[in-house]
């Protein structure tokens, strides 16, 4: 694994979508006087984005990129691993080339042999807001951006993308492709799916109880969630089609990691079943230690 930073970007810098990343990536870079030219699907998420000021071009006609230095992937998951050919053949051949999806693996394996000076990256930012109206300023400050180089990735593009990651106030990593895949199913993509079970199990424990005798327990529930739950249930309750895009790409290492998950929510659960309470309070004094590790 490899962390540096100090180095500087030289625009104009494309960016193809303007949703939560890039819309940011836009903001962020326009402040600092960096020219940003958009691509966008539609017309009317290009009008929103000029108004809101994402870019200082916004066109849906791919040749808007010509002449960038740099072209940001800013794409879902299934739109990334199947480009239009459109795209493909707008961006400029001399451009660095990278994508902020959350899954490498396949990504770094679609896109080396359509770009020679493709990059595959992935910034660990974001909210559970989507669409043109979720780009905010200072997304990315002080959070880790990961890079995925191969044996065939173009050292000077790596370069440029660094020199964004450092424009971005991001800290800069870098580490083997599958190495990030399983390392992002532990810490971001599990976490949606326990979090949507958490979700879910409050609701449909809350109906049977209802059921049963206790009319009042799924409006209590709500009434009572406060904090803790918020924190623990956000990811779940998020956008739902990044949720699937994350699982369906990455699927084995989510389903081990949530093995591993299970063993430990297992292990709790027996303590709490044979009221093991001196071993309890250890797990909880042991996670009390690690959490600090993990922000």
């Amino acid at each position: 694994m490899t962390i540096a930073s100090g180095l500087s970007l030289r625009g104009p810098v494309g960016v193809v979508g303007l949703g939560l990343i890039g819309g940011s990536i836009g903001l962020d870079l326009r402040a600092q006087g960096i020219e940003v030219r958009a691509l966008v699907h539609r017309a009317v998420t290009a009008d929103r984005a000029r108004q809101r000021g994402l870019a200082d071009q916004v066109a849906t006609d791919p040749a808007v990129l010509a002449g960038c230095r740099l072209v940001v992937l800013a794409l879902p998951l299934d739109r990334l691993l199947h480009p239009t050919p459109e795209l493909v053949a707008a961006l400029p051949p001399e451009a660095a080339i990278t994508d902020v999806g959350s899954v490498k693996v396949p990504v770094l394996a679609r896109w080396q042999p359509l770009h020679p000076r493709f990059v595959a990256s992935h910034p660990m930012a974001g909210t559970a807001q989507a669409g043109v109206e979720a780009g905010l300023g200072g997304l990315f400050a002080d959070r880790p951006w990961v890079a995925t180089p191969g044996p065939a990735t173009d050292r000077q593009a790596l370069a440029q993308v660094q020199a964004l990651a450092a424009a971005l106030g991001s800290r800069w990593l870098e580490c083997a492709a599958e190495a990030h895949d399983r390392a992002v199913a532990l810490i971001s993509h599990a976490p949606v799916l326990v979090s949507a079970a958490l979700l879910l199990a409050a609701d449909r424990a809350a109906q049977a109880g209802a059921v049963s005798g206790v009319a009042e327990l799924p409006e209590l529930v709500r009434a009572l969630a406060s904090s803790g739950f918020a924190d623990t249930t956000r990811v779940g309750g998020g956008n739902p089609e990044l949720g699937t895009l994350m699982a369906r790409h990455n699927r084995d290492a989510v389903l081990a990691a949530l093995g591993h998950y299970r063993q430990a929510l297992e292990a709790l659960e027996q303590e709490l079943s044979s009221g093991t309470w001196p071993a309890l309070q250890a797990d909880l004094e042991r996670c009390q230690r690690l959490r600090p590790e993990f922000l």
